[in-house]
């Protein structure tokens, strides 16, 4: 039977079996809401009647031969792709099964360098070594971008042996690179082009945005459905397309790594999602996109707030999702978490992002000229509650989604399984116990071996990995971020003691990477 477009299986399915009000005798334990109580059962009551699990009729997401399969065929004929996995575990989840299902303990890939912490995770697990490859840096803002050709190329020369290229694009700010020329070079050596794309869902569905991973030749891809699209937090997507992906590996990987209990309204809202895009196409979009052009018009006028545009000569990246909206302050009165607390205080506007130069703002399809009119109410009662007078622009500091620079490939660096980042320390033998570690002062770090991944979170780009050795340039970029106000995951003392932890045995011929 062919399916419809303007159908959604799961979504369907699970509305019919909630309408029955079924006498359940299966989990879950609260009985399509019944057994929410107080104030919170208005709430959940909507969203538990369909929270159901592999009950007769509604499929099984590890083995799906029904209404989830049919979902997943309709979600991989609108996205472009050949096969589709839903994910109840956001793109973290779809990055892990990736590299899971193409490395083998030692094996080797090349990895874009600022990519997510759930990548340097995923090589963590699968015990495989990395080479980075170098980012370009946006000379305007400072921030980290995509990887050029010309590095890929080199990285390939100097390593044939390498499984995959990773690379994670757009970045967080919505700055990308035209995927079709890496992966040109890729698949001309045989090798799959693998894209952490969670933030760009929503490319390829209208003429304004960029083109998608998937149309750019990539063989595996990965999707935040619920960053840029209409999904449930947590719920994204994996597309495969191709000859070079071992997909029953991949679904196997998946199958390992998710629950074994998956959220069905997690799905449904993937299902719905896909069946909105579907009907719509690039008319969902055109309320969204007004909204933001809008905006950045109206906030031109407003002298003090700048615009971060591509400008004609940056070669760091060459596509730009309209939707991320990056301002920071001209005369630099006031760094990006000073701004974004303003914007929160004045306006009661949620921000994504801040830096300690921009705020990043994410407007999407469901973004209206109401809601642009709040936020720039907001900047308008910043400007009228500041003192008028211009100050000297500050310092520019380390921005919190760029890395160190980093001016070539790192050489292979391996990631243990064992204890994370120490198979390249030297005297260190298989078997060993780890090394001891200790906490040293920010300033005192120069030269040695992280102990701990330091992640400034949002957008959770790690500094530093365990095993990486510690540059003067990367301990002079925490140091500004923790003194700005940056929050951190995998580190509990740089923010507030300016210390961070490290193997107590150097690395004798370690290489910056």
């Amino acid at each position: 039977m062919e399916l419809s477009r303007d159908s959604a299986p799961l979504f369907d399915r699970l509305a019919e079996v909630a309408s029955r009000k079924p006498a359940s005798f299966h989990v879950p334990g609260h009985k399509a809401g019944a057994g929410i109580g107080g104030a919170q059962a208005e709430i959940f009551a909507r969203i538990m009647s369909i929270d159901y699990t592999e009950a007769t009729g509604l499929d099984d997401l590890h083995h799906p031969e029904g209404v989830i399969a049919d979902a997943q065929a309709l979600a991989a004929d609108c996205f472009g792709a050949e096969e589709t996995c839903f994910l109840v575990g956001g793109s973290t989840v779809g990055n892990l099964a990736m590299i899971l299902a193409v490395c083998e303990p030692s094996d080797l890939i090349l990895v874009q360098r600022n990519v997510h912490k759930s990548v340097i995770h995923g090589l963590m697990l699968a015990g495989a070594k990395a080479v980075f490859v170098p980012p370009a840096i946006d000379e305007a803002s400072g921030i980290a971008a995509g990887v050029q050709e010309r590095d890929v190329r080199e990285a390939l020369e100097r390593h044939p042996e390498a499984k995959a290229l990773l690379v994670s694009n757009p970045n967080y700010y919505g700055m990308g690179i035209d995927l079709a020329p890496l992966a040109e070079l890729l698949h001309d050596t045989g090798k799959p082009l693998l894209v952490d794309e969670a933030h760009g869902a929503h490319f390829g569905f209208h003429p304004g945005l960029p083109r998608s991973a998937l149309a750019g030749g990539a063989d595996c891809v990965v999707q935040s459905t619920h960053k840029m699209l209409t999904a449930m937090t947590m719920a994204a997507m994996l597309h495969i397309q191709g000859g070079r992906i071992d997909r029953p590996l991949i679904r196997q990987r998946l199958a390992m790594l998710q629950s074994s209990s998956p959220s069905y309204p997690l799905m449904a809202s993937l299902d719905v999602c896909r069946r909105h895009l579907h009907v719509q196409g690039a008319d969902a979009f055109t309320r969204g996109l007004d909204a933001v052009q809008y905006f950045c018009r109206q906030l031109s006028t407003l002298d003090r707030f700048e615009l971060i545009e591509p400008s004609p000569q940056t070669t760091a990246y060459t596509t730009k999702d309209p939707f991320k909206v990056v301002v920071r302050d001209r005369v630099g009165g006031l760094t990006g978490y000073e701004l974004q607390e303003a914007l929160e205080r004045e306006g009661g506007c949620l921000i994504e992002m801040a830096d300690p130069r921009h705020v990043l703002l994410v407007f999407s399809l469901a973004s209206t000229r109401d809601d642009s009119d709040r936020l720039l109410d907001a900047f308008r009662r910043i400007l009228r509650h500041s003192d008028g007078k211009k100050q000297e622009l500050r310092p520019s500091a380390a921005n919190m989604i760029k890395v160190p620079p980093i001016g070539r490939l790192s050489h292979p660096i391996p990631f243990s399984n064992r204890f994370p980042g120490l198979d390249g320390l030297t005297g260190l033998a298989q078997g060993d116990a780890p090394p001891s570690t200790r906490l040293v002062p920010l300033a005192e770090s120069v030269g040695q071996v992280a102990a701990e991944m330091v992640i400034p979170y949002p957008p959770g780009i790690p500094l530093l990995f365990p095993g990486e050795a510690i540059t003067a340039d990367t301990a002079h970029s925490l140091t500004e971020l923790a003194q700005a106000g940056a929050r951190f995951q995998g580190t509990r003392d740089i923010g507030a003691e300016r210390t961070i932890r490290i193997y107590t045995t150097p690395s004798t011929d370690r290489e910056d990477s």
